[in-house]
C-alpha cells in the first residue's frame, strides 16, 4: 500500500499548475480512478461549464477539460448558473448520468438538468431539466446504495430536504422515498450528502445562510424511508464546520471516511479552497476533528 499525505485546506493545483475548480463537486471512483466533477468558477457564479479533473490518490489532480459545456441559449448558457453537478453511473444502461443544480438568473427556477455520456469524461449531453414531482430543487447530491439503487438528494425550502429514488435508467424520479426538515430548524438541509455504514445510513447537510458557514448536521436511519434521527452537529458547535460547507462524506480504501467541504470565497469565488478531512464515523456517530496534515492508505 501507498501512504498518500493530505493536507486539511488546500487550494489545489491541476497539473497545469491552474487552480483545480473543485467546487461544489461530486466524486466517483470509475476503475480505480477517481473522477470529479466542479463547479468552474474562474469568472465569478454564471455557468462556465463543468470542469472535471481525475486523480489515482485525491491529491494530485489532471485536468480533462470541460465535459458539460455552456448551451448558446437557454438552461446552461453563459447568463445562468449551475451549481453542485453530480455523476452516476447507471448499471442497467452503463450510461454515465449527471444532475446538476440548474437555475436562470433570478434564482427562482430551481430545477435538476439531467445530462448523459457514454463516457464519465463525457462530453456530457444535455437532455431536461426537472421538478421532481412538482417539488422546487436547489442544492443536490446522489447516493447509489448497494444493490445498484439510484438516489437523488435535494433541498426544498417548502417542504423540506428530499431522498428521491431514480427509475431503472436514473433519467427520472419514482417515488419520494423521505422528506426531512431540521430539528428546531423549519428548513431542511442543503449541499446534502449520503453514505451507507454498516447497515446505518448517515445523511449529512447543511443549514441555509447563503455564503456564510454554519454548524453542517447530520441524522442517521436503519432505511432511507426512516425513521430518522434527531440533526445534531458533527463538529464543535460554533465552530462553523470548521469554516465550510460539507459536500461530500465518502469512503476511502483503507476504511477511513473523508470529509470534502467548501471554503467560500464570495469576492473570488474561483480561488475558493476545499477542506480534505478524516470524519469518524460508526455507531450512529460521526465526528470531524481538525488536521493540519494526515495520511491514509491506499
Amino acid at each position: 500500500m501507498t501512504t498518500v499525505t493530505m493536507k486539511g485546506v488546500s487550494l489545489a493545483l491541476d497539473d497545469h499548475g491552474q487552480v483545480a475548480q473543485l467546487h461544489g463537486l461530486g466524486i466517483q471512483r470509475f476503475g480505480g480512478t477517481y473522477y470529479a466533477y466542479g463547479e468552474n468558477k474562474v469568472n465569478g457564479n454564471r455557468f462556465q461549464g463543468v470542469a472535471c479533473y481525475t486523480s489515482d490518490d485525491l491529491a494530485h489532480w489532471r485536468s480533462e477539460g470541460i465535459v458539460l459545456g455552456v448551451r448558446e441559449s437557454g438552461l446552461l448558457a453563459a447568463d445562468t448558473i449551475a451549481e453542485r453537478p453530480k455523476v452516476l453511473r447507471c448499471p442497467s444502461t452503463g450510461e454515465y448520468v449527471m444532475y446538476i443544480h440548474t437555475e436562470r438568473g433570478d434564482y427562482n427556477y430551481a430545477h435538476i438538468g439531467v445530462a448523459v455520456a457514454d463516457n464519465p469524461l463525457g462530453p456530457f449531453r444535455f437532455l431536461f431539466s426537472m421538478q421532481p414531482f412538482g417539488n422546487i430543487s436547489r442544492d443536490i447530491g446522489v447516493f447509489q446504495d448497494e444493490d445498484g439503487a439510484g438516489y437523488l438528494i435535494s433541498e426544498d425550502r417548502e417542504h423540506g430536504t428530499h431522498i428521491y429514488r431514480l427509475s431503472g435508467d436514473y433519467h427520472s424520479v419514482v417515488e419520494d422515498v423521505a422528506c426531512e426538515r431540521g430539528t428546531n430548524y423549519e428548513y431542511g438541509y442543503e449541499s446534502p450528502t449520503i453514505i451507507r455504514h454498516e447497515g446505518l445510513y448517515y445523511w449529512f447537510g447543511s443549514q441555509l445562510t447563503g455564503w456564510n458557514c454554519n454548524d453542517n448536521m447530520f441524522a442517521t436511519a436503519a432505511d432511507l424511508h426512516g425513521p430518522w434521527s434527531e440533526w445534531k452537529p458533527f463538529t464543535p458547535l460554533g465552530s462553523k464546520t470548521f469554516e465550510s460547507q460539507c459536500n461530500l462524506v465518502m469512503p476511502l480504501p483503507d476504511g477511513q471516511f473523508l470529509y470534502i467541504g467548501d471554503r467560500w470565497n464570495p469576492d473570488d469565488l474561483g480561488n475558493s479552497p476545499t477542506l480534505w478531512l478524516p470524519i469518524r464515523i460508526g455507531g450512529g456517530e460521526a465526528m470531524l476533528e481538525w488536521h493540519d496534515e494526515w495520511t491514509y492508505e491506499r
